[in-house]
């Protein structure tokens, strides 16, 4: 049997026989969509610590600094299964649930230095310049700093967005519904490791890029008022 046969043959049996790329495509809907929401916690949680961090009171900043360091200084695995089988263990709670909590709270404390670091590369004189036209510290804060600080501060975001959607591959180890489950569901069955592998391999490849040029356009546009 040639090469040619030998893909094909692998290639139907990975994805016709018995409709088994459905189980790829429901793997690919669960991993978007958990990256998704993860990414949205992450962000709704890194903006408060962020801002915790830039405040004035010392109390709220160690806390912020300590969850950080906690979060940071372990690895998403070891959160996921604290998570799961700790803090939820005596909880009946869907395990997709689960896994966005615990990568949106992995997410957030990375999101928190990227954002920090954006608001602090904005020029201290459009806040002095917006408490001169009246605003609050509040309204100067969302209507001047944000919106420059987001320029700044989109590829780093991106690419937190991008790096969530492969960590999401360790969520086999609470239930097997993602694009590495459907993997490793078609090799139990085929007795191959090639074709299953290497398929979400691409998989995982073609939706990084596509995400990488829409992030890149996104970043394009946000910058065309910009004079260089």
């Amino acid at each position: 049997m040639g090469w040619l046969e030998t893909f094909i043959f692998e290639f139907e049996r990975t994805f016709i026989t018995g409709n088994r790329w459905m189980l790829f495509a429901d793997g690919i809907r669960v991993t978007l969509v958990l990256s998704l929401f993860s990414v949205l916690l992450g962000l709704l949680i890194g903006i408060l610590l962020a801002l915790g961090k830039l405040s004035k009171f010392k109390l709220l900043q160690w806390v912020c600094d300590l969850y950080i360091d906690v979060i940071r200084g372990t690895p998403t695995m070891v959160q996921l299964l604290i998570i799961y089988f700790v803090i939820f263990a005596s909880i009946n709670i869907d395990r997709q649930i689960v896994a966005v909590i615990a990568f949106g709270i992995n997410s957030s404390a990375y999101v928190a230095e990227i954002i920090r670091g954006g608001i602090l590369s904005v020029n201290k004189g459009q806040t002095e310049a917006g408490r001169s036209l009246g605003l609050t510290g509040t309204q100067t804060m969302t209507h001047i700093v944000m919106p420059q600080a987001i320029k700044n501060i989109l590829p780093a975001l991106g690419n937190e967005f991008i790096v969530l959607v492969k960590e999401t591959a360790v969520i086999g180890y609470i239930a097997k519904i993602d694009l590495t489950a459907a993997a490793l569901t078609v090799q139990a069955k085929t007795y191959s490791y090639v074709m299953p592998l290497l398929s979400i391999a691409v998989i995982y490849y073609v939706i990084i890029k596509i995400l990488t040029i829409l992030l890149r356009k996104l970043e394009n546009r946000l910058r065309a008022s910009d004079v260089r």
